[in-house]
């Protein structure tokens, strides 16, 4: 939770600001989580700070959603082609990952309890 706290630290991820009535505040919560290693042993805990976007209403307070995601016959595509190739695959883990995108909106985030 510290690196996780850091990273959002360090790339200026928020503003403090005080609280007031006219505000509409979205609530926020940590994730926890478990990465095990191929023979299940503990690798490390993660955790991520997220917001609780289910109390916010399309159209009012978002216009836009994007969620990356990859479809499952890509992947078959990169490892037939990699058999084929006899290429290496490696699994890579980020600890971090921040869009570059811009928002004109300013949205209020609660500190998590």
């Amino acid at each position: 939770m510290v690196e996780e706290y850091q990273a959002l630290v360090q790339n200026n991820t928020w503003t403090l600001v005080p609280f007031h009535p006219s505000m509409n505040v979205i609530d926020s919560k940590w994730i926890f989580r478990v990465k095990y290693n191929s023979d299940g042993t503990i690798q490390r805990y993660k955790a991520r700070l997220v917001a609780k976007g289910f109390q916010q209403y399309a159209g009012v307070e978002f216009t836009d959603t994007f969620n990356p995601v990859i479809k499952a016959s890509t992947i078959r595509v990169v490892f037939t082609l990699a058999v084929t190739y006899n290429w290496e695959i490696r699994q890579i883990d980020f600890n971090n990952a921040f869009l570059n995108g811009e928002i004109a909106e300013t949205v209020y985030l609660s500190q998590p309890a």
